[in-house]
Parts: structure tokens; sequence; C-alpha cells
């Protein structure tokens, strides 16, 4: 028997692998069967060059917990160790200065680095005693028995073990019981361990007899240790992938497509990626790429390997190249990382590309799904736009699908304004902008549906990638007026009668908080609608992207919502109104006018004479006789408004017309819509 001390140059060691090794206590199963593996692995291809010629046996590893004990057991039939080889494996740690190293670390678990080999002792983080039972396959070595309580000393000796291999037991300490728990146990396998190359038996399966759960005499196996991105694609068919990806989400929907990667130079990488359903949600999707290093499941958050828009993707991505720190639960950014980062973006563009063109009726089925994601690579890298440019689509309200090229074939003759601008005009919602959308359609026009949660972005960056090209949403004005042509209408009103329609409409229109009302006028076609709705397209897409993401964009969020009601001036509803209301306010407003008029008179006549002066040049008595003109005016105006006012109030058909354009819109709702219902009721009559 002999006894040492380990090799470390400070007894401060210990607590330094309890507290900052390891991201999760739990990492320590998964490094000890790691461990087991490797073990396992090592003596398969010592006989397969033939440095071993003895038995393999059964090489499963096997992991068995001892409540009564308090008790956890690894066990392996691998390669063993001598003394030796415990002594320069497990008693020397690859540290120059543990002070040092602990200063270094305490603030950032992450910055440790995986050079140390350190797996083993993520055991001391659980245990409070830990022993090593083990056998080497060299002729006429000893079993040895190692023993430690988590601190520098240990106990080396010869034992008896009857079988080759490794046996490391845990003392779990008192404050991590739960990991004597079989649930604890079995949740912790499956998470780490569902794709090792060699078997992993935790107890034996389960089976029900006569109302209750009773074992059998079958090995429990956890892990599939052929998992399909191991084996070649051409020996996998749609149905293995399909099957495989159950096998990673069971409660998920089947996957639209997927990306089987390959690749052994410049640097190893296996994996298979799916595209999942994605609707309009992206946030819930992430963390579905599993990482795996050797068949070891690594982390789900793979936003360091793979652009932010492949998180979005499902699957498996299994390289030994990628760094990892001491725990293999963070990655560290490198040259390798930055080249399969792109080789795995060209791939996922590559595939997308061969179905669109190989059937492009079934990746039209499935856009909707797609589009999402691809939106979403095209925003956020330009080298995934270039290659998607040529598969992505629009599509309208017709449910017609279109390539880029394909839609500026389709609209480009009948949608380019006066300017040589190209318009595409698109709606957000098809029941809620029914009306607009009609009124284009009428005009022979095309509507593109964007009712996704990007498109607001999608449409801004194809905005500045098409040239002299806008998109426009239906209802952000007049048709007529979103596509200007030469032989657009001019209206045909006077100043003063402009000036009583607007106070008339404004008069009656609902106060709603946070939102301004703009009354304007056009010249449409008689059979347009007397009154419209339309929300400026600039100020609404700022709003919107405010939502979304806020910073530069917050201050519009804090704006009011802008609309204008549009009065068409060639409507007979219309005209019938202002003949009505010349008819009923023009003498009693006449003084008013005349007032105005006289007194705008003197303040054009104060401007004259002072307008080659600067405001400082100009006399104070001017100055105030200026404001007091202007005070005057107002308060005629006031008296002239009041007088339009009060006609509004007692004609129901001003009301009528407003809400028509709100309930068109969506926006007449509670009170103002019963009022509206009763007053339809009382017009009919």
């Amino acid at each position: 028997m002999s006894k040492g001390n380990i090799g470390v140059t400070s007894a401060n060691i210990f607590p330094v692998i309890k507290k900052f090794l390891y991201s999760d206590h739990e990492i320590f199963l998964r490094e000890l069967i790691s461990n087991a593996v490797d073990a396992s692995q090592k003596l398969k291809t010592l006989a397969s060059v033939g440095e071993y010629k003895g038995e393999l046996g059964d090489l499963k590893v096997r992991v068995l917990i001892d409540k009564k004990k308090g008790t956890l057991t690894v066990s392996d039939h691998g390669i063993g160790m001598t003394a030796d080889e415990i002594d320069r494996y497990i008693n020397q740690i690859a540290f120059s200065g543990a002070e040092e190293f602990l200063e270094k670390y305490k603030n950032d678990a992450q910055a440790i680095i995986g050079h140390f080999g350190l797996g083993f002792y993520s055991s001391f983080m659980v245990a409070k005693k830990v022993e090593i039972f083990t056998q080497s396959f060299k002729d006429d070595s000893t079993a040895q028995h190692w023993s430690c309580k988590g601190d520098p000393e240990f106990t080396l000796e010869d034992t008896i073990k009857s079988e080759r291999g490794t046996d490391i037991v845990l003392h779990i300490d008192d404050d991590n019981k739960d990991f004597l728990e079989e649930s604890k146990i079995t949740e912790l396998l499956t998470k780490y361990c569902k794709f090792l190359p060699v078997e992993i038996v935790f107890g034996k399966k389960k089976e029900w007899k006569d109302g209750k759960e009773v074992e059998t005499d079958q090995d429990n196996v956890i892990n599939n240790t052929n998992p399909a991105w191991t084996r070649k694609p051409a020996d996998l068919n749609d149905e293995d992938y399909e099957n495989f990806y159950r096998e990673l989400y069971p409660m998920s929907d089947d996957p639209l497509f997927h990306i089987h990667l390959n690749v052994d130079y410049p640097f190893n990488l296996t994996g298979i990626l799916y595209f999942p359903k994605i609707k309009n949600n992206i946030d819930i999707q992430r963390n579905k790429i599993q990482l795996y290093c050797n068949q070891v499941f690594v982390t789900d958050s793979v936003a360091n390997i793979v652009p932010e828009y492949l998180t979005l993707l499902h699957g498996v991505i299994d390289s030994p190249d990628i760094p990892l720190n001491v725990s293999r639960s963070y990655l560290q950014s490198d040259q390798n990382v930055k080249k399969i980062s792109s080789h795995i973006t060209k791939k996922v563009a590559d595939r997308l590309a061969e179905i669109f063109k190989a059937d492009r009726p079934q990746f039209e089925e499935k856009w909707d799904n797609l589009k999402i994601f691809i939106q979403y690579g095209m925003l956020s890298d330009e080298k995934f736009y270039e290659r998607a440019e040529k598969f992505a689509l629009l599509k309208n309200v017709d449910g017609k699908y279109f390539t880029f090229d394909e839609y500026k074939e389709q609209v480009k003759e009948n949608q380019t304004d006066k300017n040589g601008d190209l318009i595409y005009l698109y709606t957000n919602n098809r029941q809620e902008q029914y009306t607009y959308i009609n009124a284009a359609k009428e005009k022979g026009y095309d509507v593109l549906l964007m009712d996704g949660q990007l498109d607001v972005h999608a449409v801004s960056q194809l905005e500045q990638k098409f040239e002299k090209t806008r998109f426009v949403r239906v209802d952000s004005d007049v048709i007529d007026k979103i596509i200007q042509k030469e032989n657009d209408l001019q209206v045909s009103l006077t100043d003063e009668q402009r000036a009583a329609l607007q106070d008339v409409f404004a008069a009656q229109l609902p106060a709603i908080e946070k939102t301004n009302f703009v009354v304007s006028f056009e010249q449409l076609s008689a059979d347009s609608n007397p009154v419209f709705i339309t929300h400026n397209e600039f100020m609404r897409r700022m709003k919107e992207m405010s939502a979304m993401q806020g910073g530069m964009y917050s201050f519009y969020g804090e704006m009011p919502d802008s609309y204008n009601l549009v009065v068409n001036t060639a409507h007979p509803l219309v005209e019938k109104l202002l003949a009505d209301e010349e008819t009923q306010c023009a003498e009693k407003a006449k003084p008013f006018v005349s007032q105005v008029a006289e007194l705008q008179s003197q303040l054009d006549e104060i401007d004259e004479r002072n307008k080659s002066k600067k405001y400082d040049e100009i006399s104070p008595e001017d100055k105030t006789a200026k404001d007091e003109l202007r005070a005057k005016i107002d308060g005629v105006n006031s008296s002239k408004k009041a007088i339009y006012s009060e006609y509004a109030a007692t004609n129901p058909i001003v009301g009528q017309l407003i809400d028509l354009a709100l309930l068109a819109n969506g926006m007449l709702k509670g009170e103002e819509l019963a009022k509206f219902v009763k007053r339809s009721v009382e017009l009919i009559n």
C-alpha cells in the first residue's frame, strides 16, 4: 500500500473544482460516462490494430445507484489503468498555480477552456469521497484501488478485481442526495448520453404485470449507439430522417425538410438539420439545435456556432473541432467556428434552392412555414440574401406565388406611377382592409399579402434592394394617390368651400386616445366611397418597427397615430352635403368671413411694410398690432367654426359618412358603434 499527495501546487484546488470548474453540477455524470466510453473505444482500437488480442466481451457501460450505501457507480469494461497510469492521469492535475487560477477565473466560469483534462474531478462537486477500482487490460497488471475524500490526500493500493475495466464509486454528499434518485439519473442519462457510441445501461427494463411495474431480466439500454447523423446519407431514406426527428422531438409536428451535413475537410462536422413548421412566433423555436462532440451532448444553445437566424432550425450538429471550455457548455469563437458557421449557412441556402428547383409546387405549399425563417436570414446575413433572392417568394391575396423577378414582370406595366416608380401594393389583413384591396383590384392592380412578423422589416429591405420601387400598404392613401398617373383629377373646391367642409367633418370626428385625424379632399371617381380613412405609410411603418425592436425607432412609438379622413368631392353624397351646408350656413358665416378678410388685409399691410426687415428691426408697435390681429382672427374663426359645428351636429349624414369610413377601417367600436347602428335604423325609417 502506498500513500501520497495529489500533484497540485495548492491545497485550494478542490474548492476551485467544486465552485468554478463546471457550470452545472449535473455535468459530472456526463464526464464520468464519457471517460468510460473512451476507455471502451480505446480497447476496440487496440484490438483492431492487434495490440490487444483478448476477447472484447461485454463493453457496455453500467450506471448503478445504491441509496442505502449512498453511492453512485459508473462501470466500464475498457482498458482499465495500472498504478503508473493512475499516478499520471488521476494524481497529477495540470495547474501551474491554483491561487492564480482562482483569482483569474472566479468571476468568469465560462473562460475556463478545456485544456486541462479535468473530467474525472467533476465527481467531487457532488461526492464527499470517490473510489476507483480498476484492472488494466495489460498482462500481469495488478488491480488497483484509489480513494480520495476531496482533499489533496489519496490512498492507492493493490486490490482484487475479477474483470478488466474501471468502476468509479461516488459517495454522494448530503447536499446532492437527488443524484441517488432513479428519476434524476434517468433524466441526465437521457439528456447527455442518448447517442453515445457504446451502450449505456441503467438498471433493468420494466413492464406492467398484475397491475404493477416490475423489473425484467433485460438490460435497460438508454442510448441509440448508431444515430442517423453518424450514418451515410445514401444509407438513409425519408422515413429514417422522420423517425430520427421524432426521436429528438417526440411531441413536435413533422418537419418540412432536412439537410444532412457531412464534412471532413477543412474541419470535421456531421449532423442533420431540420426545417420545422414555423409560423409567426420566433422566440419559442430557439434552442432546438443540439450540439454534440463525438456523440456526447454539449449544449442546445448554439448561437455562437450558427448565425442567429439558423437557431430557428432543429436537429443535431456534431464536431470535435469546436473549441469548448472545461465543462463543454460554452463555446469559444475562433476560425473553425466561423468556417463551420459559413458552411452551414451555405448548405442551408443550397438545400432550399435545390428543393425550389426540383419541386416548386411543394416549395410553395410549405412557403408559409418557411417564410419567416428565410426572411430572418435575408435580413440578418447579406450572403444569405444573395443566395435566397432566387427562391424567396412573394404571395398575393389570391394565393399565387412569385419570385422577385416574376412579380416585377407581373406588375411593372400597370403599377408604375408617373414618376417611373414601381409601386408594390400590399395588405397585412385581408379582412380589415378588404375595401382598399377591392378598390385596387378594380383598377387592375395586384395586392401582396404581407401579414408576417418580419414583413415590416422585409419591405424596408426590399425597397433598398429593388431599383425605383416602393412598397405601400393599400390603406395608406386612396388608390389614385398611391399610384399617381398623369390624368389625376384636381379638387375643384374654392378655399372657402374647402375650409367650410373641413370644419363640418372635423366637428364630428371621434376623440380616440393617441390618435389624430386630418381632413383632406380628393377628386375621385363618383362610384368610389364618399369618405375614406387612410394611414400614412411612413409613420405607420416606423411605429410598427418601434413596437418590435425599439431603439432608434422608439421616438416614433411615442407619437400618436395619424390618420387622414379623405373626402371624395366627386361623390354625389358629398356634393349634396356641400350644397346643403352652403344653403344652411353661408348667410350665417358671411359676416365672419368678411371680418376675417378685413383683419387679414390689415395683417398683410403690416407684413408688407416690414418684409425687408429682420424680426429685431420691426417696431414694437407693429409686433403688438400683429399679435392683436392674429388673436382677433382666431376669435372670429372660432365663431365661424361654431356655425359649421352646429350644422354638423344636426345633419346625421355627416356622422354617418365618418362612421362608415371608420367602420371600413375597423376603428368603430363600443358606444360609437352602437350610436352608428341606431342612427342607421333611423335614417332607413
